[in-house]
């Protein structure tokens, strides 16, 4: 997918910017947290009804008798996966992304991430679902803020953080055929160090954007939603990575 189509063009040094109090910087980012957080109130709503409501929730999960989750159905397979078919067929067949497209494209996989998490329900008490969520939410909030007002051009940091997700992926694959609490542990350590540096790194990336855009405001209304994307994917990580370090299970 190119830049663009992340909702991001090239990428400028931090020293161009104007990193003054900007009214529609304020007003662009103020856009991409409310949709990050609309989507984050969408998928805890479809969660809730894909873990707690049995006539959905067996159409996704195979359930134990005393209700924990035991594995996802066929259709649950495809729900846990379809985000990430969508991502890589939206980046060939959207090339040149309209706001709505690009709003689409987001509220589409929020739904399906959402969908999915309901194992996450199943799985663990909703104390710590909600600690959880606080954690993460505070952690999220003191990220970005970091990757809004820090002057040092992250970009090669942000290359290395998604090399990293690269070998997360590899490592997660790996051990779904060994079960080895050691590389579980490890990976849950690197998920939320390398989620916690994309966090800042996408939120100066967005940052960068809208000076680059230069008052464009469909390519702006673009932007809002590919960096939401981001953000919200980013949020969804770093929350999965911490529960399963801090979570309590059923």
């Amino acid at each position: 997918m190119s830049d663009f189509n992340r909702g991001y063009s090239s990428a400028i040094p931090t020293d161009r910017a104007d990193m003054s109090v900007d009214a529609g910087l304020r007003s662009f980012m103020l856009g991409v947290y409310n949709k990050v957080a609309l989507g984050l109130v969408l998928s805890a709503g479809l969660a809730f009804l894909t873990g707690a409501y049995p006539p959905v929730r067996d159409l996704l999960f195979r359930v134990t008798a005393d209700g924990r989750a035991a594995g996802f159905t066929p259709l649950g397979m495809i729900v846990a996966f379809a985000p990430i078919v969508v991502m890589l067929v939206s980046g060939f067949a959207i090339r040149n992304p309209t706001a709505k497209s690009a709003g689409a494209l987001y509220w589409t996989i929020v739904s399906l991430i959402g969908a999915s998490l309901g194992v996450v329900v199943l799985l663990y008490t909703g104390a710590s679902i909600a600690s959880t969520f606080l954690i993460t939410a505070a952690a999220f909030g003191s990220l970005s803020l970091v990757g809004y007002t820090t002057k040092k051009d992250l970009t090669g940091f942000g290359s290395f953080l998604i090399m990293g997700v690269v070998g997360l992926l590899i490592a997660s694959v790996v051990n779904m055929f060994l079960h080895l609490a050691a590389i579980a542990f490890i990976v849950n350590i690197l998920g939320v160090l390398i989620f916690a540096g994309l966090v800042a790194y996408d939120t100066q990336r967005l940052k960068m954007t809208y000076y680059q855009l230069g008052g464009d405001q469909q390519a702006m209304s673009v932007a809002t939603n590919y960096g939401a994307l981001s953000l919200y994917i980013n949020f969804i990580n770093l929350f999965q990575f911490l529960l399963s370090m801090l979570g309590s299970r059923r």
